[in-house]
């Protein structure tokens, strides 16, 4: 027998035509800062794992898995998210939000930075109907049960701990820690961790990846600074 991947289903509206924002604003000044670098360091791997340009990060944006009214209440916003094997545009046009019924993909890691005690990332709560409407379902159900990235990551900023959960036949499983107190994310070759030190002026313990090795995944910064450090102790002053 031969299965067909489903099409997506052009009646329903797609990235331009559903809202980019539900109006909230970033609670902290390090979320910004902590999703750049994580992008930053990890793009040489991904750039590597797709030459052909084929993949997307999303920072704060929005993922829909469901209409309802108003639109947004069927999005989830991660503060950072990974998906494989899409365009990073659609039509020539900046990704306005992620749009689960037109995509397909589910993205591969979506991380939650919780500003709280992390609560409101482990709602498991399930969607069902209540008086007045369909009561939005917990966070955690919401990853597990629809959008279903095959890994999903709780940063407690106030803690500094980071926990990593693996979709294992349709339910999430907690990665335990390795040797180095890091969360192996082994189908990309990159582990999770803390790292505390100065990132954008500011020192702070980070959220941070390394290779399967145990070897910190430098920004771009850090590697232009590495290599004029290595050039001045050959003797060669760097250009400028």
């Amino acid at each position: 027998m031969t299965s067909t991947v489903p099409s997506p289903n052009p009646t329903l509206p797609n990235h331009t035509q559903l809202p980019e924002s539900d109006g909230s604003f970033v609670k902290n000044f390090q979320e910004h800062p902590q999703s750049i670098l994580l992008t930053d360091s990890i793009e040489p791997i991904l750039q590597e794992r797709h030459p052909n340009g084929r993949y997307c990060i999303g920072q704060d944006c929005g993922i829909y898995w469901r209409m309802t009214e108003p639109p947004e209440r069927g999005a989830e916003a991660p503060d950072w998210f990974y998906v494989p094997n899409v365009s990073p545009t659609l039509g020539g046009q900046v990704r306005r939000s992620y749009v689960l019924w037109q995509e397909l993909i589910p993205p591969f890691i979506v991380l939650e930075f919780a500003s709280g005690n992390g609560a409101e990332e482990r709602d498991r709560t399930p969607l069902f109907p209540e008086e007045g409407g369909m009561q939005k379902p917990g966070k955690f159900w919401i990853y597990e049960q629809v959008i279903r990235p095959a890994f999903y990551g709780i940063y407690e900023v106030s803690r500094a701990s980071i926990e990593v959960y693996h979709l294992i036949e349709g339910q999430y499983q907690v990665i335990p820690a390795n040797e180095r107190g890091h969360y192996a994310i082994a189908p990309l070759g990159v582990e999770l961790g803390i790292w505390q030190g100065q990132y954008q002026n500011v020192e702070l313990p980070w959220l941070r990846w390394w290779d399967d090795q145990g070897n910190l995944l430098l920004t771009g910064r850090e590697r232009s600074e590495r290599l004029a450090a290595q050039l001045r102790a050959a003797g060669i002053e760097p250009e400028v």
